[in-house]
């Protein structure tokens, strides 16, 4: 037979060398001698010690070396393939570093057992004669401090498993490490208005309806006088406690400026559907108009006369355009009065600029920060780019009077080449005054309208700004179904010209499917501009009354939601401004102080579980 190019007779097949070690490895296994009386003789390629019973197969009875030709050797499995090798009835063998042998107990162990006990002869050798490739193979192979075999495998791979395994790991090892969640006691602060809440709960939310005449007058008159009633930790049975119907309604007060009972002045923005066919009276009668905004000035002038004194700890201004919050000096991080306004125009912001208003834009200011970072690495790696491109032109020849020119003049001209098709080239100006303001204002138009165009505006400035919206024209709309109608200004406290005003809470019990039964729900669902303290406020008195466990889905003003950015730039440390006076909850006014962690974005779900609490925004 000829020989390949390349074959070398004393290479061997990792599966035979396998199967020659798992062979030697069943002889030294404790299986029994053979009798005295047994004589064995030495033949070529043969041990000393020749088997006189040998297993064609395993498991299976054994059969004379007479009956066979092979000796000892083993046929190969036909059907072997990386996928099927593995075995969980196979035996394993494994070789540790002291020499012992640890055979795995398993079914094929057993017969193997009772096959050995029965005939002694059932002994495995190999071959002696190994080249000496063989021997340094078998050498590599048992240099490993752990191997694993399967019988039939032709696949073998270090135990590692012994380095994983639980016994040889310490009892704390082994033991899981029970980590407790940890608890929350407050959700970050939403500036953004809510209208609409959904509570749920197992147990029951009836106790939030139909009121006493009692306990709703005297909830009116805590919230007027700013007094607060401190709850135990959990109620057993909140219809029988008047002291939470009357925070519960409490929490529901509101004050509002204008008040027209037949038309919703909130909310204001994309909403001419609620306006149509309401009576509007002052729509065609300018006298009325200015009586409306007479008021409506004094009103607004009354509210930051109460925020600068601390005694308002912010307001909202809610115009058919754009919402303004009015936050008094220590809320939200800052230690000043702070405006934001979402969202602007280019027109707004550029009457404000003409009225000397310093005002920011936050998140674009992020947005730059951010992106300079990266631009320093880039930087560098365009210089490298430019010196690279400066050698490889250095022998270009350029025509007289290209070299020095760019390429922005060939960019017009092509982009006039129309132009001159038609005819009229020399009637158009290539750089007129306004194509080059439209196109330097170009980045600033595009901010209109979205949430990037969230204006911030702090300390004396603010005072300016109040002058600018009372006296600014295009806050009123002058057509439409809100033509003439003063913008909505919402506060959680009473102010000049004011009309108090509930949320409607309304309670019902459901059943919801839970696997192959149902479980009874109860849901409170509350509609109204939710004010940020409003909506502390009663997530604080459902933590005793629902005994640590309910969830909330909150509805969103969407033009509000970009409040949370945090923009102050002089920060205020915890305590700083004295804020006892401004008639929230102690409470509350802890939670509004602390800067706002939601970004332009705001709370859409909160869940509390065994009086822990967790959010999504």
């Amino acid at each position: 037979m000829s020989q390949k190019a390349g074959y070398s007779p004393s290479f061997k097949r990792p599966s035979e060398i396998m199967r020659m070690r798992r062979k030697k490895a069943r002889s030294i296994a404790g299986v029994s001698p053979c009798p005295s009386g047994q004589d064995s003789t030495d033949s070529p390629g043969q041990s000393s010690s020749s088997p006189a019973c040998v297993r064609p197969f395993s498991p299976g009875p054994l059969f004379n070396s007479q009956n066979r030709s092979g000796g000892g050797t083993k046929r190969r499995n036909p059907f072997a393939n990386i996928e099927n090798t593995y075995s969980p009835n196979k035996k394993f063998i494994i070789h540790n570093d002291d020499g012992n042998i640890e055979a795995l107990n398993t079914r094929r162990d057993n017969e193997e057992d009772m096959s050995t006990k029965t005939d002694c002869q059932g002994v495995f050798s190999f071959s002696s004669s190994l080249t000496e490739a063989e021997k340094r193979e078998r050498g590599e192979i048992s240099s490993k401090k752990c191997l694993t075999f399967s019988e039939d495998d032709s696949l073998f791979e270090e135990e590692e498993e012994n380095a994983k395994s639980p016994l040889l790991k310490s009892p704390q090892a082994i033991a899981p490490a029970s980590i407790a969640p940890p608890v929350c006691t407050e959700f970050p602060a939403d500036w953004s208005l809510k209208t609409r809440l959904l509570f749920t709960s197992p147990l029951t939310l009836s106790w939030s309806e139909q009121p006493k005449a009692q306990e709703e007058a005297l909830g009116l008159s805590q919230h007027c006088r700013a007094q607060f009633i401190p709850l135990p930790h959990s109620l057993q049975d909140p219809r029988s406690c008047p002291d939470l119907r009357c925070a519960f309604q409490q929490s529901l007060v509101y004050w509002q400026h204008p008040s027209l009972p037949w038309i919703p002045l909130f909310p204001r923005i994309n909403v001419e559907r609620n306006f149509k066919g309401k009576s509007t009276p002052w729509a065609q009668d300018v006298s009325l108009q200015q009586s409306l905004m007479s008021e409506w000035s004094v009103s607004l002038s009354s509210l930051y006369g109460l925020l600068k004194a601390r005694l308002c700890p912010y307001f909202y201004l809610c115009s058919y355009q754009f919402t303004v919050l009015f936050r008094a000096a220590g809320l939200g991080g800052s230690n000043t009065i702070t405006a934001l306004i979402s969202p602007t125009t280019r027109g707004i912001r550029e009457a404000m600029k003409a009225e000397g208003i310093e005002f920011s834009l936050p998140l674009v200011e992020e947005r730059r920060r951010s992106k300079g970072q990266q631009n320093v690495a880039e930087q560098q790696g365009e210089e490298q780019d430019l010196k690279e491109c400066s050698e490889l032109t250095e022998g270009v020849d350029y025509p007289a009077g290209d070299e020095g020119e760019n390429d922005a003049d060939n960019d017009e001209d092509s982009s006039f080449s129309w132009l001159k098709e038609m005819g009229i080239q020399d009637k158009i100006k290539k750089h007129d005054n306004i194509i080059i303001q439209l196109r330097k204002e170009g980045h600033a138009v595009s901010l209109d309208h979205k949430p990037e165009s969230v204006v911030c505006v702090e300390g004396p400035h603010t005072f300016t700004l109040i002058n600018f919206l009372i006296n600014c024209k295009s806050l009123v709309a002058a057509a439409g179904s809100q033509a003439g109608l003063p913008p909505t200004l919402l506060a959680p406290v009473a102010f000049r010209g004011a009309t108090v005003q509930t949320l409607k809470a309304r309670s019902v019990n459901v059943k919801s499917q839970v696997g192959s039964s149902f479980q009874n729900i109860s849901s409170l669902e509350i509609t109204g501009p939710i004010l940020p303290s409003s909506l502390h406020t009663i997530t604080t008195l459902l933590r005793p009354s629902q005994k640590g466990n309910f969830s909330a889905t909150l509805y969103t003003h969407a033009p509000t939601a970009v409040m949370n950015t945090h923009t102050s730039t002089q920060q205020c440390t915890g305590g700083s401004v004295d804020l006892s006076g401004c008639g929230l909850h102690p409470a509350s006014v802890q939670q509004l102080q602390q800067p706002s962690s939601l970004g332009k974005s705001a709370l859409t779900h909160i869940n509390m579980n065994n009086y822990s609490y967790t959010w999504k925004n």
